[in-house]
């Protein structure tokens, strides 16, 4: 589970494996596979971070060189 923040200031988790897409418009929407839309406070970049690191996280030894 990666870590998001809403507008408002609460942080809530999200799985990453059910995100469809991300979108700037104007602040990061998060659009899941059920279609559900989470507008964020984090950067694209940051959310993109997060995934890396939580799929690192579960798997150690994928891509390893």
């Amino acid at each position: 589970m990666i870590k998001v923040t809403r507008l408002d200031g609460r942080e809530y988790y999200l799985n990453p494996h059910q995100i469809e897409l991300i979108e700037l418009k104007p602040d990061t929407t998060i659009i899941m596979l059920s279609g559900k839309q989470h507008i964020v406070r984090e950067k694209i970049s940051q959310v993109l971070e997060s995934i890396e690191v939580y799929r690192r996280r579960i798997n150690p030894f994928i891509n390893e060189e």
